[in-house]
């Protein structure tokens, strides 16, 4: 039993990341529908933004005078800013040229520029410091330990982590649903020609989107730093697919679903890491629990295709 609560908080601060940068996919494809497969750069890039904040200030002599969770918060922010003020460039200019064309090309584009961000990061960081390998400095009571019982402890680090992730997700679902920003995100969501008639801006809605789901996205990656420790040019790629089969499992354009299905998604791959070589007599390890990801993704699209909190939407007459 302690080893099954260390295996649970371990998957629900994993499965928090993943919730979200599943929320970066899930408004875009709420508003537009239109999978941004460019979403995984952009939180790699709040990943590199907070990981060169944080050698700026150890290389300043100042880290270790500030709290670690008044640093963290700040290169948080700033992470998210980064991360969604990119978003809302892409949108511009990958993206909204193509709005009215077939479904396949910016699907394209967006698989370009998701190459050109990785390629631009791993320039940059090899020009500035010969390396893209870059590791997170460590912030020592963070890294301090709780213990609960004898066979239980509990980092600050992966409490920190869940608890930033559930606050923002919960900032996230009040902004939706009880603000009139969120009124026009879902107007244009629902209609974006009646929405325009009635004196929204579809295109500033869009590019709202876009940021909002970008910031997400940086917070997901200064939390995956701190979480992880070592970020690259391509660290983005396996998060992303998998924030992806969250989005799909929990029902893509349902934020409640993006939350779900990351925090599921997060429980099964920590579960499947610890037990998967008991259940199967040693026959696979730990590193087949990727499978566990991409298997779900096949069964929720073949029996739910809707996901676990997806509806059905009719057609109206």
């Amino acid at each position: 039993m302690g080893e099954l609560a260390q295996h649970l908080v371990n998957g629900l601060s994993l499965g928090a990341i993943y919730a979200l940068i599943a929320l970066g996919y899930t408004m875009v494809y709420g508003v537009l529908e239109f999978i941004n497969f460019a979403h995984s750069e952009i939180f790699v890039v709040g990943a590199f933004v907070g990981v060169e904040i944080l050698l700026a200030l150890r290389a300043a002599g100042v880290l270790e005078v500030f709290s670690p969770f008044l640093v963290l918060l700040v290169v948080l922010l700033l992470g998210m800013l980064a991360s969604g003020l990119l978003a809302v460039t892409v949108e511009r200019v990958a993206y909204r040229p193509l709005r009215g064309a077939p479904r396949l090309i910016p699907l394209i584009s967006a698989i370009g520029i998701s190459f050109f961000l990785q390629d631009a990061i791993r320039l940059t960081e090899s020009i500035w410091r010969n390396a893209f390998n870059l590791v997170y400095p460590t912030m020592e009571p963070l890294n301090r330990r709780f213990e609960l019982t004898e066979t239980i402890d509990i980092s600050v680090k992966a409490l920190v982590v869940i608890a930033a992730a559930l606050v923002m997700l919960w900032a996230l679902h009040v902004l939706v649903n009880r603000t009139k920003i969120g009124t026009a995100i879902r107007a244009v969501a629902e209609d974006q020609a009646a929405a325009s008639l009635m004196g929204i801006n579809v295109n500033r809605i869009i590019s709202l989107t876009f940021l909002i789901g970008g910031a997400m996205g940086g917070a997901a990656g200064v939390l995956f730093g701190v979480q992880y420790g070592l970020i690259n040019p391509y660290s983005g790629f396996i998060p992303g697919l998998k924030a992806f089969t969250a989005a799909v499992l929990g029902g893509i354009g349902n934020i409640p679903g993006a939350m779900v299905g990351g925090l599921v998604l997060g429980l099964l791959e920590a579960f499947a890491a610890a037990y998967l070589s008991l259940l199967t007599g040693g026959a696979f390890g730990a590193e087949y629990k990727d499978i566990f990801a991409f298997s779900v993704l096949i069964l929720i699209l073949i029996f739910r295709p809707k996901g676990l909190l997806g509806e059905v939407v009719r057609e109206r007459a």
